[in-house]
């Protein structure tokens, strides 16, 4: 179905595209046919039938679906899970996540559902002002990985790909200066690594070819310390992307307006923001924040129901500047990594972003150590930050920061400096918290 983008916009304050209770209502009825998981699901939860489940309009009466559900729900015969809801012979495709923390999630894709997802993501990169005959270099070691559909929306637009990788800086470096592209596609922490990498070796990528930088894998990118440090190394406008491996990639993407990431997926994904201690719905307007609950509309091979997702992040609805009338966003950080100090909520990404307001006198770079393995952290919260090359350890420095924290946040800190080049830079996903002090 061709979505008519002038006609989304919300509705008592909840996003909807033209057709999406048409659309969602077919979805519970395949969930009914082809889902075992749902169907035991929706029946223990009271629904009988597709009938009783209701339209959108309802769709808050129903339960959340949780990884760790998903992650039972598997076996031996079914590695994929519960929620399979397709024969072997209709995948074309099986991506799976990370794998971290253990055992790896197995993601199955129909052709349509693949389709799907390069549809979102074409939306949510074009956005940002890519046009077709541009080349761009992306990092992504994502072959196996749900970011492996993303890339294929740069063929879709046209682009020239040219695929580097991960771990491999000086050929990145080599491409952008003899292939000369126009755009870059990469994590916003590899693009600050790249800035420094480049100074350390006098390398000019202020006059380089790529006047734009597509962040995406973690946040960071909308943060405006972060943001301003990669776009005044690279002379390069830096618009962000987002998305969940299990539900789409790319879900949202950034315009050249650079005010928040526009929903790219209308008419195939649904999402709703809901507080996330209560679970309670929370209307869109401008300035909610909550957390970011997603149902597939048109998926086949394993589609999920109310999933939620842990991205916690502050909305936007009212008009752009460049005419997209879909909500847009800004990613706070996500509630799995989210630490409470004496009954304070705080995000990494959050003091970090107050730490950049530091620089020159800091690099941004940061490190938060807690001293137990748990969410809740006894005050002073242990933050270690790396100070900008030639600039000393000073107590008054520590004691600013510490105070900046305390005024924005209402969190006590142990700000603890360190030499510049002291803490870890990475070619993919920054980790803020570190847990070896843990005990």
């Amino acid at each position: 179905m061709k979505i008519d983008l002038e006609k989304e916009h919300v509705i008592d304050g909840v996003f909807r595209a033209s057709d999406d209770d048409g659309l969602y209502r077919k979805q519970v009825e395949y969930l009914y046919e082809s889902s075992p998981f749902y169907q035991q699901k929706l029946n223990d939860a009271g629904f009988a039938s597709a009938t009783d489940v209701g339209g959108l309009g309802d769709i808050a009466g129903l339960p959340f679906t949780e990884k760790d559900e998903l992650r039972k729900s598997r076996t031996d015969e079914n590695a994929i899970g519960g929620h399979l809801a397709v024969r072997k012979d209709e995948i074309v495709r099986i991506f799976s996540t990370s794998g971290t923390t253990g055992t790896p999630s197995y993601i199955p894709l129909t052709q349509s559902d693949l389709d799907n997802w390069i549809t979102i993501s074409s939306r949510s990169y074009s956005a940002s002002g890519v046009r077709k005959g541009d080349a761009i270099v992306s990092t992504y070691n994502a072959g196996p990985f749900v970011a492996g559909a993303a890339l294929e929306a740069f063929a879709k637009l046209g682009l020239c790909h040219i695929p580097v990788g991960l771990a491999n800086t000086e050929r990145l470096m080599a491409a952008v200066q003899l292939l000369k592209p126009g755009a870059l596609a990469l994590t916003p922490s590899y693009a600050l690594h790249l800035s420094e990498w480049a100074a350390e070796r006098d390398i000019d990528i202020f006059n380089s070819t790529v006047k734009r930088i597509l962040v995406a894998g973690e946040p960071g990118g909308g943060e405006p310390a972060i943001r301003q440090k990669i776009e005044q190394a690279w002379g390069a406008k830096v618009t962000e992307a987002m998305g969940i491996g299990d539900i789409s990639v790319s879900i949202w993407g950034e315009c050249e307006e650079q005010c928040g990431m526009h929903f790219s997926g209308a008419g195939i994904v649904h999402f709703e923001l809901i507080d996330p201690a209560t679970g309670t719905p929370v209307p869109l307007e401008d300035g909610a924040e909550g957390e970011l609950v997603y149902t597939h509309m048109k998926h086949r091979a394993a589609p999920l129901l109310r999933f939620r997702s842990r991205d916690h992040v502050r909305v936007s609805v009212s008009r752009c500047a460049c005419g997209r009338t879909t909500p847009r966003l800004r990613c706070i950080g996500r509630t799995d990594d989210m630490l409470i100090v004496r009954g304070v909520n705080v995000f990494p990404s959050a003091i970090r972003e107050v730490v950049n307001e530091f620089v020159p006198d800091v690099t941004g770079v940061i490190a938060i150590r807690p001293l137990v393995t748990s969410t809740k952290q006894a005050p002073p919260l242990p933050v270690t930050v790396e100070l900008a090359q030639g600039i000393e350890a000073t107590g008054t420095l520590a004691d600013r920061i510490r105070a900046r924290i305390r005024e924005k946040l209402i969190v006590t800190t142990k700000i603890d400096l360190v030499p510049a080049g002291r803490l870890p830079r990475t070619d993919y996903k920054s980790k803020l918290l570190d847990w070896s002090q843990a005990r």
